[in-house]
């Protein structure tokens, strides 16, 4: 069955999100990918912004493949690693994640962002924070998570995210991994419930 236009646009804009989360999704770049003029990509959106979350908004009903929150095979602690060993590797290591942020420094610190890529990156954020408050509010059914509240561990683990992914992009060797694999269940260890932990 044929794609509907507005498929189309969501699907095209969704795909350079997922290449680039720093694409500023323009009518025409996102047009062009979508293979529909511009005229129609405004008839059903009509700015930049209602775009962007109508996509940021799709993204965040979209359920992961082989998401590792489910495998109930494991230590609460062991999937909630897992999941914040995925989001790691989204970025890659050594020159995929000196890529990621350069776009990032160019896109947001090298210049005052414009209005509308300040609107995507704080969409962008949601999203993130959403992922990972899915993850916690599994936990958190299961009596696995420690009070605090799930946006305030989902803000903490995603700083910690930050600081690992802002490594990755650094000189670095080998060594750096097993620290990181250590970081990642730090982290964990620190919003879960003492019972949640690794198997020993």
């Amino acid at each position: 069955m044929a794609r509907s236009t507005r498929d189309k646009i969501l699907i095209a804009a969704a795909t350079m999100l997922g290449e680039d989360p720093t694409a500023r999704l323009s009518v025409r770049a996102v047009a062009d990918r979508a293979g529909v003029s511009t005229g129609s990509l405004r008839h059903f959106f009509p700015t930049q912004r209602e775009l962007i979350d109508t996509v940021v908004a799709g993204i965040h009903d979209i359920d992961l493949p082989e998401d590792p929150m489910q495998d109930t095979t494991r230590t609460p602690a062991e999937r909630l690693v897992a999941c914040l060993q995925l989001m790691v590797s989204q970025v890659g290591t050594g020159e995929q994640a000196r890529a990621h942020w350069r776009a990032q420094h160019e896109a947001y610190i090298a210049t005052p962002p414009s209005e509308d890529a300040t609107h995507t990156y704080l969409a962008l954020e949601r999203l993130a924070v959403h992922r990972m408050e899915k993850w916690l509010a599994v936990l958190q059914e299961e009596g696995q998570l420690a009070p605090g509240g799930l946006e305030h561990h989902a803000r903490f683990l995603l700083t910690v995210l930050s600081g690992l992914l802002t490594e990755r992009a650094l000189p670095g060797d080998r060594t750096r991994l097993p620290f990181e694999a250590g970081t990642l269940a730090t982290a964990a260890a620190a919003v879960l419930r003492p019972t949640g932990g690794f198997r020993g």
